[in-house]
């Protein structure tokens, strides 16, 4: 099933509101009346909305574990110098892995849960605000005294990262029995999302809540040292349906080097070996590696994209995978939707673009994959 930009719009405020009236909706969007509920009878045929009072019918969705923080960017407006004040624009956004990969999908009209912990402080109350907003389940936020996290990263004048430090404290504070407390919402979940700045006992917990109900379970790692410090949780007790590392963290969870393509099949090699059915290594501007088990790697390519901002494209990469898995599309498909979210995001100035929609990454694959190299086979890479 899939909704129009439009319902999609009308399914958002029914979720703020189950009780608002079409009149109310038609103000809203500055529509018409009558056009709303021809929208309203449309979602009701497609089950999405459940008879009066605009129910919304519930399909499994996905559950993201993970980390959620304000964004603190700063932009030099010339080429950064080293060592010296540096004139430039900075800005705060919502941000965090999980967060940010619950807002894509949210946003592409996929029903998210976020489980995470958040500080009670104004900036928290400011997070969990604008990330509702944009449609995310907040059902199971841990709220902690700790302060709410912050990313602050430093950029040049191309929008390429200069530095960056993260400040997680209050998702140290996310502990299993937060985990545990959603345990019914993991096991009828479509696909659960962890990210890396779990702590390691919420890690292995939310694992094995995962296995026992098996639910599919993909793995982001988010950094070198977090990569390297969850390798040993990935083992065939706890299978997983994917880990999606760029090449350092592929290197960091298996020990094994990964600077040609005969290495980073054999690095993914040893995560299938472990239980890992899919390994996405996103490659930078080659794009990236789709292996599977018991499968030929694919390698796919970069859409082609005007610069702007490359945060936030690894956390809109993976959204749209998990959309185009629920949508349907099998993991090679749902990877190229990836690749044109991502393509999208760092076209933006924004970590999460607030104009995303299922069509928008469609029209963006399309004409990229008019512009750009046909899909090679990893085979006739292996150098």
């Amino acid at each position: 099933m899939s909704m129009t930009d439009r319902e999609q719009q009308i399914v958002a405020l029914l979720r703020q509101d189950p009780m608002i009236s079409s009149a109310a909706i038609a103000d809203r969007l500055g529509t018409t009346r009558g056009s709303v509920n021809v929208h309203l009878s449309n979602l009701g045929k497609k089950g999405v909305v459940l008879g009066r009072g605009y129910i919304l019918g519930e399909s499994p969705g996905v559950v993201v574990i993970g980390g959620a923080n304000v964004d603190v960017l700063a932009r030099s407006t010339a080429r950064a110098l080293a060592g010296t004040s540096n004139p430039g624009r900075a800005s705060l956004t919502p941000g965090g892995v999980g967060r940010n990969v619950a807002e894509n999908l949210a946003r592409l009209g996929t029903r998210t849960q976020l489980v995470t912990a958040i500080g009670r402080d104004p900036m928290g109350d400011n997070l969990l605000a604008q990330t509702a907003a944009a449609g995310v389940r907040l059902d199971h936020v841990h709220r902690t005294d700790q302060p709410t996290g912050t990313y602050t990263a430093v950029l040049d004048t191309d929008g390429e990262l200069i530095v960056a430090v993260s400040d997680m404290g209050a998702t140290a504070e996310l502990g299993p029995d937060c985990v545990n407390a959603a345990r019914d919402l993991i096991a009828s979940a479509a696909l659960l999302v962890l990210d890396g700045n779990l702590p390691l006992p919420t890690l292995a917990h939310a694992l094995d809540l995962a296995t026992a109900a098996g639910v599919r379970t993909i793995f982001e790692p988010v950094s070198v040292p977090k990569a390297r410090l969850a390798a040993p949780y990935l083992d065939v007790d706890r299978p997983l349906y994917a880990v999606t590392p760029n090449r350092d963290e592929l290197t960091a969870l298996t020990e094994l080097p990964t600077r040609g393509d005969r290495q980073l099949r054999a690095a993914a090699d040893d995560l299938h070996h472990r239980g890992v059915q899919h390994v996405w290594v996103r490659l930078g501007e080659r794009g990236s590696m789709l292996s599977t088990e018991g499968a030929e790697p694919v390698f796919l390519p970069a859409l082609p994209a005007a610069l702007e901002d490359v945060t936030g494209a690894g956390d809109a990469m993976l959204g749209a995978f998990c959309h185009g898995l629920l949508d349907g599309r099998d993991p090679v498909d749902a990877a190229r939707f990836g690749h044109a979210a991502a393509a999208l995001t760092i076209a933006s100035p924004h970590t999460v673009r607030a104009d995303l929609t299922p069509r928008l990454v469609e029209s963006a694959l399309q004409a990229g994959l008019t512009n750009s190299p046909s899909t090679r086979k990893a085979r006739s890479t292996v150098r």
